[in-house]
């Protein structure tokens, strides 16, 4: 038996999911109980459904004992909700584990044992993650803009579940950005990390919907990357070659007869070029204003403050 205090957090994101608590802590409940001295089992109950308590109270006293109940008051994203569960930890350890995998509960004293080789964050990794065929060209692009525009370490096959130090947990909790994409917090906390290969049959189902994934990730392009400031570049310097073009163009017409490509033209400019010059430059102008609002609006959602989650009520049983 591991001589060690270990939080366990889970967070409840849609009530189908709720039918699955008995099992989910049942199985929890015999792997944990064996295997560390002392252990708490926090649940966050992100749907504002109260139905949840009737599938805990039909548990033995035993389990029931250390179960530890947050009910948001209202719906927000799961990286906050996963923090709210992060707060309350007090273990020595704290592992994070998605509900999905209540069947595969042994691989947490395997999470553990990899700690012992002096890891402080742990982390299951899929060999290869089955993506949507729809949203695969979205994955490959938004990792590669974060592999190549930020220094972050970030793996695209990491699973949200993994096990935490308490002196990772406290540098973690230390980043209270209102912009949460936790993989690259993961990245910027540092210390020494290393993955679990997960054999499972089943893995954990995306929670978040195609346009919450898509906030997401501009989150995290403009919060952590460059990309966005190396683009604006390369569209100024572009703009600048575009109007170097047409130019030379207009002065090639003008003394020659011809233009760039050969073609006989007249000195006077038709009015479609003038109106696809326009037309491109304005173009360049708004994706230039609207990258730039993507900027200030990170930044006033910063400035506000505002809390990443309330809790209505907490419960123990």
């Amino acid at each position: 038996m591991h001589n060690i205090f270990l939080s366990v957090v889970t967070v409840v994101q849609n009530p189908s999911q709720f039918r699955v608590l008995p099992s989910f802590f049942q199985n929890i409940y015999q792997q944990l109980n064996g295997e560390f001295s002392d252990f708490e089992l926090i649940l966050i109950n992100n749907t504002q459904s109260p139905d949840i308590d009737q599938y805990i109270l039909s548990l033995e006293e035993s389990i029931k004992k250390h179960i530890y109940l947050l009910n948001l008051s209202t719906t927000t994203n799961i990286n906050n909700a996963f923090l709210a569960g992060l707060d309350r930890a007090n273990g020595d350890y704290t592992l994070i584990f998605e509900i999905e995998l209540f069947k595969n509960t042994d691989i947490i004293p395997e999470l553990y044992d990899k700690t012992r080789e002096h890891y402080d964050i742990v982390y299951l990794r899929a060999k290869d993650r089955k993506i949507p065929f729809k949203f695969r060209l979205f994955y490959r692009l938004f990792y590669f803009i974060l592999k190549n525009y930020s220094s972050l370490k970030i793996d695209e096959n990491a699973f949200s579940t993994r096990i935490i130090s308490r002196r990772a947990l406290n540098s973690l909790l230390r980043l209270r950005e209102n912009l949460k994409f936790m993989k690259a917090l993961y990245g910027i906390v540092g210390y020494k990390t290393s993955f679990l290969e997960f054999t499972g049959d089943s893995e954990p189902a995306e929670q978040e919907s195609f346009s919450e994934r898509f906030r997401t990730s501009l989150i995290a392009i403009t919060s952590f990357t460059t990309f966005l400031r190396s683009l604006l570049l390369w569209i100024f310097i572009f703009s600048l070659l575009f109007l170097g073009g047409v130019m030379i163009n207009a002065l090639k017409v003008r003394f020659s007869g011809s233009d760039i490509f050969g073609n006989p033209a007249e000195i006077v400019t038709g009015w479609t070029f003038l109106v696809v010059i326009i037309s491109v430059f304005f173009a360049l102008t708004f994706l230039n204003l609207y990258i730039m609002s993507i900027y200030l609006s990170n930044i006033y959602t910063e400035i506000k403050q505002r809390p990443l989650y309330i809790i209505e009520s907490v419960k123990r049983f």
